[in-house]
C-alpha cells in the first residue's frame, strides 16, 4: 500500500511538473509572439515613413512646392486680368458707341402675329 501511494505521489508530482513545463511554454509563447509583433509594427512603422520621404521627394521633384504652384497661378490670373482690362479699354468706346445707336434708332413695326381686327 505504501509503494502504492508513492507511486500516487510521484504521478502527482510528475503531473505538476508536466503542467508547470506547459505552463511555462505558453509563456514563452506569448512573449515571442508579442516580440515578433513589436518588431514588425517597428518595421512596418521604419517602412511607412521610408515611402513617406520617396514620396515627398517625388511630389517636390515633379510637382514642385505648394507655393511655388500658387504663385505660379496667382501670377496667370493677373495676367489675364490686366489682358482683360486692357481689353475692355481698348474696345470700350466703341461698344458704348453701338449700344447707344441701338438705342436712338428705334423702328417701331407690328409683330408678326398681330391681327388687325378692326376691318
Amino acid at each position: 500500500m505504501a509503494s502504492n501511494t508513492q507511486g500516487i505521489q510521484q504521478l502527482l508530482a510528475a503531473e505538476k511538473k508536466a503542467a508547470e513545463k506547459v505552463a511555462e511554454a505558453r509563456k514563452r509563447k506569448a512573449r515571442r509572439l508579442k516580440q515578433a509583433k513589436d518588431e514588425a509594427t517597428e518595421e512596418i512603422e521604419k517602412y511607412r515613413v521610408e515611402r513617406e520621404q520617396q514620396f515627398k521627394d517625388f511630389e517636390a521633384k515633379h510637382v514642385g512646392s505648394r507655393e511655388g504652384v500658387a504663385n505660379k497661378i496667382e501670377a496667370d490670373t493677373r495676367l489675364k486680368i490686366d489682358d482683360m482690362n486692357r481689353t475692355v479699354q481698348n474696345h470700350k468706346e466703341r461698344v458704348i458707341q453701338e449700344i447707344l445707336t441701338h438705342i436712338y434708332n428705334i423702328e417701331p413695326e407690328m409683330h408678326k402675329n398681330f391681327k388687325n381686327s378692326a376691318k
